[in-house]
């Protein structure tokens, strides 16, 4: 067939599947996002709804838009119909995170200092907006350079570290709204693995996703007003938020506050970069050759575009285009899932949605979500790097605690300061633990790192990551001892909270000498023996 008279079928049956899946796999992650801040730290909803979700959405659009184009393009030049365009959508790990640990936090402490609950919450969007403006431009540089990290950082630290954000925040989060109205959660739960991991067909090839929400949801419905469920009951209000998204320079107005969130910021760019790769890789095994420069500079650009917008939440390429490709979806899954998610952010109706489903019902997505991770973090390392995946875990339990206790409708400001302070035979636990959990990606990234590259015996490699987690520590970009995660010069602290930068990074820095001179010794040069 000449390929000048060739017309590309991107819109078959197919795509209404792959629409379902991508479609609520945003939803969820927005009904996330709008319920973390207005659930668990009182966020204003009008900001949520009106100023933070049309950008988001907007970032959406665009890069499904531009990804279907690339999916006509690439059609044309193969001269084949079978083009599955590749998926764009919010990233969960970091939209969530960035909520639970930049957003929120952010907005606590904006109060704590004095300032009203109103303007708190405008300045936390500024920082939001700054943030994504931060996260598009250095996904822009990382696109030219993104290859370069993922050889230089093993995949144990790489995938290790959002592995743990899928155990502790992803998947823990969501499970305790499952279990909070029980009977829905854990039913949509069950029909979500039935679909999605056990990977058996509902009757009448009803999408997995599409089924669990409208079971969930309908029962929700039957059974609340009831009295069954146990909870108080009350229909959802027919409040559309419409927002038209515009271009503001309120992100100039949080940049500073911005830069102290950055080592929450920066790992969560580089990880979807390197993700960025590996899904156009993954695709091109699957038949689709996209340029892996578009795919990453399209990303980047989408997230910048939400950030300048208004947007709070940035966008990443999703794993999963070989699945797509299976359901038989072309490129009209994603025109329809950035046109509704797009489309709904301005006009308000996705805010009434994340009104109507229940959180319960969504909730097993993200679980889902979680365990992928999870279970890709293992496919994909060498078995002889597990424990280096696993030690990439424990700084999000850490950051999870942290969130907890920080919280003052959980524990008070004046006993969270006292615990910080209490002196005995060790630090304080509570000053351990806040140090723990800041800059807990790169924490994670890092120590994946040195252990992956200790079991491969590169212990000069090795001695190099003690020495960056040596000085990062000394500056607070990772373990910092304030509890927003701040930065700062460590002789300006109090007495009490020094011992951590000069204790801790004093231990990083004695490793890496040891690493580096055990690199010499003939016992270093023996290989790895697997159990």
């Amino acid at each position: 067939m000449d390929k000048t008279d060739f017309k590309y079928r991107w819109f078959v049956f197919g795509d209404i599947n792959g629409f379902f899946g991508l479609m609520f796999d945003n939803v969820s992650v927005l009904s996330y996002l709008a319920g973390i801040l207005i659930f668990a730290f009182n966020y204003p909803a009008d900001i949520v709804y009106g100023k933070m979700l049309p950008g988001t959405a907007l970032g959406v659009l665009f890069g499904d838009i531009v990804y279907t184009i690339m999916a006509f393009r690439l059609a044309k030049k193969k001269g084949s119909s079978s083009v599955t365009a590749m998926p764009l959508g919010l990233d969960t790990p970091s939209t969530l995170g960035i909520a639970l640990t930049v957003l929120g936090p952010a907005f606590i402490y904006l109060k704590g200092t004095g300032m009203n609950p109103r303007d708190a919450a405008m300045m936390t969007w500024y920082i939001g907006m700054a943030t994504m403006v931060l996260i598009g431009i250095i996904k822009i540089v990382f696109s030219f350079i993104g290859e370069w990290v993922r050889k230089v950082v093993p995949q144990a630290g790489l995938l290790g570290s959002l592995a743990g954000l899928g155990l502790a925040l992803i998947g823990f989060v969501p499970l305790v709204d499952i279990f909070g109205l029980p009977v829905i959660g854990i039913l949509a739960l069950g029909i979500i693995l039935y679909t999605l991991v056990a990977k058996i067909k509902l009757p009448f090839k009803i999408p997995g996703v599409f089924g669990a929400i409208a079971i969930g949801t309908a029962l929700y419905y039957i059974l609340a007003p009831m009295g069954i469920l146990g909870v108080s009951y009350a229909p959802p209000a027919m409040n559309f938020n419409p927002g038209f998204p515009l271009p503001t320079l309120g992100f100039v107005h949080g940049f500073a506050e911005a830069l102290r969130y950055l080592p929450i910021a920066f790992p969560f760019a580089i990880l979807t970069v390197v993700g960025g790769i590996n899904v156009t890789e993954s695709a091109r095994v699957a038949g689709d050759d996209y340029k892996t420069r578009d795919i990453l500079l399209t990303e980047a650009f989408s997230t910048l575009i939400a950030g300048l917008f208004g947007g709070v939440a940035q966008t990443t390429p999703y794993i999963g285009q070989p699945a797509y490709k299976d359901m038989g979806s072309r490129a009209g899954y994603t025109l329809l899932t950035g046109l509704f998610i797009g489309l709904g952010g301005i006009l308000g109706y996705i805010s009434f949605i994340v009104e109507l489903i229940p959180r319960a019902v969504l909730a097993p997505i993200l679980v889902f979500v979680g365990l992928d991770i999870i279970s890709q973090a293992y496919k994909v390392c060498p078995k002889r790097h597990f424990p280096a995946i696993s030690i990439a875990f424990f700084p999000m339990v850490a950051r999870l605690l942290q969130i907890k206790f920080s919280n003052t409708e959980t524990v008070t400001a004046d006993t969270f300061n006292k615990l910080m302070n209490t002196p005995g035979k060790t630090l304080p636990e509570m000053l351990v633990i806040v140090a723990l959990g800041n800059g807990f990606i790169l924490t994670a990234m890092l120590w994946g790192a040195f252990v992956a590259t200790m079991i491969d015996r590169q212990l000069k490699k090795s001695a190099v990551f003690f020495l960056i987690c040596a000085v990062l520590t000394f500056f607070g970009i990772i373990h910092s001892v304030i509890p927003d995660g701040s930065m700062y010069l460590p002789w300006t602290l109090p007495w009490n909270m020094q011992q951590i930068p000069y204790q801790v990074g004093a231990a990083y820095l004695i490793l890496s000498v040891m690493m580096f001179l055990f690199s010499y010794t003939k016992e270093s040069k023996e290989a790895f023996v697997e159990d």
